[in-house]
């Protein structure tokens, strides 16, 4: 596991730095891939806060926590992420489909309005591939849910086809799937 420990406003602490370690590696074993966590521990008057990233094959799962003690802030936080890692991992374990999905390659351009080519037509300013994983939208769901990202491209378990779940102004979701033919 790669930990990075960060402290802000308080002076380091290898102590801490070491509590953290530990703790931190409570949570690696419920993970099948290689883990990246980031802790951020910092101090605003009397306010401990522990905010927790883990990353881990594509999985994001973020935590935080604030009490009068930056140990019992780690404790809670890391409480807080193992509880995240469990659920996923039973909704994992849960799924009732027997059939393998593969995930599909998908490319994402994006187009410039301001910019143009020669003959008058938008231009693509930049262009990503990902591979768009096989879930089921209550997985996408819990994926948005522990990311900050405005929209999420899977295909879907149960239909075979790339769809792509966004959020919405309103804190709700939005998500657009292919019509079937």
């Amino acid at each position: 596991m790669q930990l990075s420990v960060t402290f802000r406003h308080m002076e380091p602490s290898d102590a801490l730095k070491e509590y953290a370690r530990e703790k931190i590696g409570r949570v690696e074993k419920y993970l099948d891939a290689a883990v990246e966590a980031n802790v951020v521990l910092s101090v605003e008057k009397f306010r401990h806060t522990a905010d927790v990233t883990i990353l881990s094959n594509g999985l994001k799962i973020n935590g935080q926590e604030q009490t009068e003690d930056m140990y019992s802030s780690i404790d809670m936080v890391v409480d807080k992420i193992e509880r995240q890692v469990k659920r996923y991992r039973q909704k994992i374990k849960n799924k009732k489909s027997g059939k393998r999905v593969k995930a599909k390659e998908v490319r994402i351009d994006i187009i410039s309005s301001e910019e143009e080519d020669a003959d008058g037509a938008p231009r693509v300013v930049r262009a990503s591939q990902i591979f768009a994983k096989p879930m089921d939208m209550d997985e996408a769901v819990m994926q948005m849910d522990l990311s900050k990202d405005s929209f999420l491209v899977f295909t879907n378990a149960a239909t075979e086809k790339i769809n792509v779940l966004y959020r919405r102004d309103d804190g709700h979701y939005g998500l657009i799937e292919p019509m079937s033919e």
